[in-house]
């Protein structure tokens, strides 16, 4: 796979955003391994944007690594200052959708409710609970509520 190739203000963007992560994938001694490769993949479909540390005092090695790793993860090369390695590439449209916050959907429980006798058997109910209702420990559904404001001043204000 090719690599993406950036404009200078696209990359300096990143380079921006880059500035305070910390590495999540680290190369050792052992170099451009498969699982160190595997490893990049999933931290770039996770997080798009990530430091690379290499423990090599090869500054060429170190370009080559950036190279491979771009071309083989089709990912753009963001920045190679000393020994760490900034990639870039966008995150995938499905884990996008499940990371935002989205409110969970409908699930069907199943409520169990025991006779007050004791005698006789237990009802059970299939229930649809929505993304804001749960479940009440004697079996009821109720609706999230809304938190009330704690504050006095934001009180008086509204």
């Amino acid at each position: 796979m090719p690599q993406i190739n950036l404009p200078p203000a696209q990359r300096k963007e990143k380079r921006a955003d880059a500035h305070h992560l910390d590495p999540v994938v680290m190369i050792g001694g052992e170099g451009l391994t498969p699982a160190v490769v595997k490893e990049t993949d999933a931290a770039l479909n996770a997080h798009g944007l990530i430091k690379v540390r290499v423990f090599s005092d090869d500054r060429d090695g170190r370009e080559a690594m950036l190279a491979q790793l771009c071309d083989e993860l089709n990912a753009a090369p963001i920045q190679h200052i000393g020994k760490l390695l900034v990639l870039w590439r966008p995150i995938p449209e499905k884990a996008r959708s499940e990371r935002e916050g989205a409110m969970p959907g409908p699930r069907v429980v199943k409520i169990v409710k025991f006779s007050k006798s004791g005698n006789a058997r237990p009802t059970v109910a299939k229930v649809k609970v929505m993304g804001n209702e749960r479940v009440t420990q004697g079996g009821e559904i109720k609706r999230a509520k809304k938190r009330k404001p704690t504050s006095v001043k934001k009180s008086v204000a509204d």
